[in-house]
């Protein structure tokens, strides 16, 4: 069984109120230290994904500082020494004293940053630069929940995506307005009738990018955990969080790659 997570963390993990890891955390050779972040509208299930990703990430070797607030954003000490971010925050609203030092912790530190669904991708509507920072922006999903749908991998080389095929998940397929320079792991076709004018638009699942100096990492599956049942849905999001962990100790390619064709 899990430890009781819920029960331990309550705002921020009492480890981690004064600011700063213990000292058994070590990052010379790679990333150690991570803040899971939950919240927003209970529909998509914080807690329970808490309960689901941060034993996971414990098991990977990360010390992981557990906030239902944003105001650890706000927290210099702990900012100044992660390695990785888990965003899972639909909705909602932040300010600005708290979303400064996240986009500088990427953008300046190289800290990685890693999210699903809206906890990520439907994250302050009335913040632009958080969504510059994602790559995307949810809008609809046709059908709403308890669609059957396809995931198409269309990056066979990527470390994310190496090694798995096709597959099927039900659950919503979300419509998004995405960033044309995001490198894409794998998409989706709309092929129901629910709102036949965006039948057969193909449509990003997950990508990666890079913002400033640090990785991003979304997949659009999660609305519910159930739907990491399925291996390849749950190896992308294992692999996507693992990639964006390293982006402080690791050399990143130049990853845009525009949709539209260049001009002469």
């Amino acid at each position: 069984m899990l430890k009781p997570v819920a029960q331990a963390l309550c705002t921020v993990c009492a480890a981690f109120l004064l600011g700063s890891f213990s000292a058994g955390a070590q990052a010379a050779d790679g990333p150690s230290r991570a803040i899971f972040v939950h919240g927003g509208w209970e529909g998509h299930a914080p807690e329970r994904f808490r309960d689901m990703v941060v034993p996971w990430l414990e098991s990977e070797g990360f010390e992981v500082a557990v906030s239902d607030s944003l105001d650890i954003y706000t927290d210099q000490a702990l900012m100044a020494e992660v390695d990785l971010i888990v965003h899972l925050w639909t909705q909602g609203t932040i300010t600005n004293e708290q979303l400064e030092p996240l986009l500088a912790a990427v953008r300046e530190r190289g800290v990685g940053i890693a999210g699903w669904h809206g906890g990520f991708g439907d994250s302050f509507h009335a913040r632009q630069r958080f969504e510059y920072m994602v790559g995307g922006q949810w809008v609809e999903h046709p059908g709403n929940d308890g669609v059957r749908f396809g995931v198409d991998i269309i990056d066979h080389e990527d470390p994310v995506t190496a090694g798995l095929d096709d597959f099927e998940v039900v659950t919503e397929q979300y419509y998004m307005h995405v960033d044309p320079n995001n490198k894409v792991l794998a998409t989706t076709t709309f092929v129901s009738d629910f709102e036949p004018w965006v039948k057969g638009a193909t449509m990003p699942v997950a990508w990666k990018r890079m913002h400033g100096k640090g990785r991003v990492f979304y997949t659009a599956l999660g609305h519910q955990p159930e739907v990491y049942d399925v291996p390849e849905a749950l190896a992308i999001l294992q692999r996507g969080i693992r990639w964006a962990s390293r982006s402080k100790y690791e050399t990143t390619p130049i990853l845009v790659s525009p949709v539209y064709p260049g001009g002469n």
